[in-house]
């Protein structure tokens, strides 16, 4: 507990008018794709599986499972299964791919959360991978010479946005703990499609589109991305040997081809060569290591669900939400009831709050995780919830700790490029992992057949608020905040759900709303992941165009809500298992759900 002058100043800042809150917290730099395309050169179970998705049905299987963003992706991780290899092994594969055909949302080139349940042993194991500032940088990194924040497009497009990627430590690591198949084959589909080309699809054609000015400004990503001045046309074959090569040294020599020699140096020479150069180093690179986090986990219907702990906020944001909610009969209400949104919304908003007062980086910030999760204390903010009209105003909580400390508040969004894998295997063990470069495209920075993340910009560009430092300021070698939330429900010990999402700041929301739908709701895998979104973190409702989700616009602005009605381009993937395994995938993107 706090002592008693800490206390005092505690309160005294608790009572300050909350900071003004975003008006928005859905940035949609993809646009949004109806995906009824065919993909050549997919399997035929792939192909039976996309049809599926396009009719609402779920994917049954008995032995094994993997859903990711691309019919080619999964189609390299069910290889890899249904040869014996792991879900670990199957990850590997699969995000080799996805580097090459969805670029634009992760790849070698960014960072990860893993959420692994073992069968063996019963645990749940949560690896970081989160991309880290560099040794050189400090508080100030994304400010100009007066102190004053850098514009965020200014920051993303440019080496200073650049962290120390994370991923292939992490395939490397995740292979090493739970794999069991030859290493250097997991890379063999991804090297084919690399090399012997692959189709390029609507929604990779549509985002390059979208971002065909950025990209322009940097010369190896015109190159690859713009041909002759023109975004990739779908249905294009495209080639990328740089990037089979890339993987060739590392199936043959492990990450510590990426992390050192020249690999490393072209990566670091490619980040200082722009108006804003970043100060990632050699050294950062051959530094890096994937840390072990104790996993968040959160009793809920029953139900353990478990995730990612700091540097991610998005298992405690959604163990906070579930907490605020629990004594609500969720499940008489129904997904249309306007009384049960306005609980999920105004729950979401309070859970962010807290997010952006306490959650960043817990090697360098003390974050009190017990504190925010604690039973007592979300029966108290739940009591802010018994009203009937949406709160005038949130602001974050009084947590207990075991020591004082006080912070300012950093609402910061996150941009919504990231993907999704959930991989259930024949032994039953269970991976949840969500992976990206930040925003669609990352730092625009193209090398060795790779895009570089802009990762950095999930700091807070600022040191301080109202007077107190930010928790999620940029620190030398600190992983910045992330919303990505890997998912793993349990329920007597057994893993019954993967889960997780692409989507920034609206990760948490459309996680946690597939995670109602499916316990209070009801709902199948697919039907969980398809449901139209209504998600409120900054203030704002955001109510998904085109759904029924539009008819609870008028409601909900009565209870004085302000809303939006937008795009809300997410990209679940998720397998329930039970006496069988099924698999749902979300139809706002391309991925599918596979499985025998």
């Amino acid at each position: 507990m706090y002592p008693s002058t800490a206390t005092a100043l505690l309160a005294f800042f608790l009572a300050a008018p909350a900071m003004a809150q975003q008006a928005s917290d859905v940035v949609v730099p993809e646009p949004e794709t109806q995906v009824t395309q065919d993909f050549a050169g997919i399997s035929d179970a792939a192909a039976s599986a996309l049809a599926a998705k396009r009719d609402g049905r779920p994917t049954d299987a008995e032995d094994w499972m993997v859903a990711a963003a691309h019919p080619l992706a999964v189609d390299a991780g069910a290889r890899v299964l249904r040869e014996g290899g792991s879900a670990a092994d199957a990850m590997v594969a699969v995000q080799a791919v996805l580097g090459l055909v969805e670029p634009q949302s992760s790849g070698l080139g960014g960072g990860a959360f893993l959420v692994w349940y073992d069968a063996a042993t019963g645990e749940i194991t949560t690896l970081d991978a989160r991309e880290t500032a560099p040794l050189a940088a400090d508080p100030r990194y994304f400010q100009d010479a007066e102190g004053e924040p850098l514009e965020f497009m200014t920051a993303v497009a440019s080496g200073r946005s650049v962290g120390t990627p994370g991923t292939p430590r992490l395939m490397e690591e995740a292979h090493r703990r739970w794999g069991r198949s030859n290493w250097r084959s997991l890379f063999d589909a991804a090297i084919a499609h690399a090399e012997e080309g692959f189709s390029v699809s609507t929604r990779l054609s549509e985002s390059v589109a979208a971002a065909a000015e950025s990209l322009a400004t940097f010369p190896a990503a015109a190159e690859y991305f713009l041909l002759d001045g023109a975004p990739l046309a779908a249905g294009a074959t495209l080639v990328n040997p740089d990037y089979a090569a890339t993987l060739r040294r590392i199936a043959a020599d492990g990450t510590a081809a990426f992390y050192t020699g020249e690999i490393a140096a072209d990566i670091v020479a490619a980040t200082r060569t722009y108006t804003h150069p970043g100060l990632l180093s050699v050294t950062d690179l051959a530094r890096y290591a994937v840390i072990e986090r104790p996993a968040v986990c959160y009793e809920y219907r029953s139900a353990e669900v478990c995730g990612m702990g700091p540097p991610s906020s998005g298992a405690v944001a959604i163990a906070q939400i579930l907490g605020m909610l629990e004594t609500f009969d969720l499940g008489g209400m129904g997904p249309r009831d306007v009384e049960a949104r306005r609980l999920i919304g105004d729950a979401t908003r309070l859970a962010f709050a807290d997010r952006g007062r306490y959650l960043a980086d817990s090697d360098f910030v003390p974050v009190p995780v017990q504190g925010l999760i604690d039973r007592s204390y979300l029966a108290e903010r739940a009591e802010l919830l018994r009203g009937d009209d949406a709160l005038p105003e949130v602001s974050a909580g009084a947590p207990e700790w075991d020591h004082a400390f006080l912070w300012g508040d950093d609402l910061r969004d996150e941009r919504p490029g990231t993907s999704h894998i959930s991989i259930v295997d024949a032994d039953g063990n269970v991976l949840s992992m969500t992976t990206t470069i930040e925003g669609a495209f990352g730092s625009r920075i193209f090398v060795r057949g790779l895009l570089l993340n802009n990762e950095l910009t999930d700091f807070s560009f600022r040191t301080h608020a109202n007077g107190w430092p930010i928790a999620n300021r940029v620190e030398p070698g600190k992983r910045p905040r992330s919303s990505m939330s890997p998912t793993i429900v349990l329920r007597d010990g057994a893993p019954v759900l993967a889960i997780g999402s692409p989507g920034g700041a609206t990760i948490i929301g459309f996680t946690a709303q597939a995670i109602i739908a499916h316990l209070d709701w009801g709902m199948d895998v697919q039907e969980a992941v398809s449901m139209p979104h209504l998600v409120n973190s900054f203030g704002t409702y955001q109510i998904e165009a085109g759904t029924w989700a539009e008819d609870l616009t008028e409601p909900l602005s009565r209870l004085g809500f302000q809303t939006n009605v937008t795009a809300m381009t997410s990209g679940l993937h998720a397998i329930s298992l039970g006496e069988g395994l099924r698999g749902g995938a979300d139809p706002r993107r391309e991925g599918i759900a596979l499985g025998e």
